[in-house]
């Protein structure tokens, strides 16, 4: 027999419910905490009590509701969980509940994103409701303790949570400041400008940080490329061969190198390329591991390079150099709208 722990009712050894009350006659597992090298984001909105007073409650709360929305989109898109909301403070974490090898970039991506997306929501903001907003950013990357996911607990905790926050704090109005540790996991693919190590409350040491310009599709850690080549003769003979058909029969050819991670792909790309004519230009496109609305990103960022469409040109001078490049009107005009022009 059982007994139940909420009213001392017997129940039958294969009962999971008390027959009398319906209390969980199961024993519940005791969650188990565990560490976990994740990416942190915090995002504050700056200026928000003057804000308060220029607006009623109603209003106030529309227009957060619109800038947690867009946020969360962002920070979701990029693989990352918001954490929890802390007045108007958004901590999200990338690592858990899934781990990728790259949360740190997708972390700074998204907190590059998510700059870029408060000028589109600024101008929503402005029209509707007569106002702007300004937030502050700080990433940063190490080790938490981290309940159990599959109980519903995802709170997370350790000094990499608490300099991430300090991160933020220090940071200028739009800008975002990464902390070393992530800097040094996406240094490739960042643009980046080295501030005075800072002083952050509770921190004994000062503490190194970048102020984030950009950044790019590159690998956070660039591979080493530069060793020889061994082997791969018959791959690069069905490269180089496909180059002179197309070159001599001026007809497009198709090549798909595929395997596993590791096995050289990138690797044997450079030699061909090192080994093709010098009059052959290459343009490269890649796909995005994640992401929703990227089916034509490869197709754009071909035509960028091809047409020296640089990432901060103008619409209309984008529009321009396409248009140099691609004689005919109608087919520039498809080419811009499918890679956002």
């Amino acid at each position: 027999m059982q007994i139940c722990p909420n009213c001392g009712e017997e129940n039958p050894d294969r009962f999971r419910l008390c027959g009398y009350c319906g209390t969980s006659l199961v024993p519940e597992d005791v969650v188990q905490d565990f560490r976990r090298t994740v990416s942190i984001v915090f995002s504050d909105l700056r200026g928000s009590t003057s804000l308060g007073e220029r607006l009623d409650t109603e209003s106030l709360r529309e227009v957060l509701n619109v800038y947690f929305n867009e946020m969360r989109l962002v920070l979701e898109r990029h693989g990352g969980t918001v954490e929890k909301y802390i007045g108007d403070a958004i901590m999200a974490v990338f690592g858990l509940p899934k781990l990728h090898e790259d949360d740190a970039l997708r972390a700074t991506r998204a907190a590059f994103e998510m700059k870029q997306k408060l000028e589109e929501v600024n101008e929503r903001l402005e029209a509707t409701w007569g106002v702007r907003l300004e937030n502050r950013t700080g990433v940063n990357t190490g080790e938490v303790v981290a309940g159990d996911v599959s109980s519903g607990q995802r709170l997370v905790t350790g000094d990499t949570v608490n300099t991430a926050a300090r991160l933020e704090q220090a940071a200028p109005a739009l800008e975002i400041l990464i902390g070393d540790p992530t800097y040094r996991l996406v240094k490739d693919a960042v643009t980046v400008e080295p501030i005075e190590p800072l002083e952050l409350k509770g921190k004994e040491e000062r503490v190194p940080a970048y102020k984030l310009l950009g950044v790019t599709l590159d690998d956070g850690v660039a591979r080493r490329l530069d060793a020889p080549m061994v082997g791969r003769v018959d791959e690069l003979h069905v490269l180089l061969e496909a180059l002179e058909r197309a070159r001599t029969g001026l007809t497009p050819e198709l090549v798909t190198v595929f395997g596993p991670a590791g096995a050289g792909k990138s690797r044997l790309l450079r030699e061909f390329l090192a080994r093709a004519d010098s009059d052959v230009r290459s343009l490269r496109g890649r796909c995005l591991s994640y992401g929703d609305g990227i089916t034509f990103w490869p197709l754009g960022e071909v035509v960028r390079s091809a047409a020296s469409i640089a990432d901060d040109d103008a619409r209309d001078v984008a529009v321009g150099k396409l248009q140099a490049l691609v004689v005919e009107t109608d087919v520039a005009e498809r080419v811009g709208a499918a890679i956002g022009l």
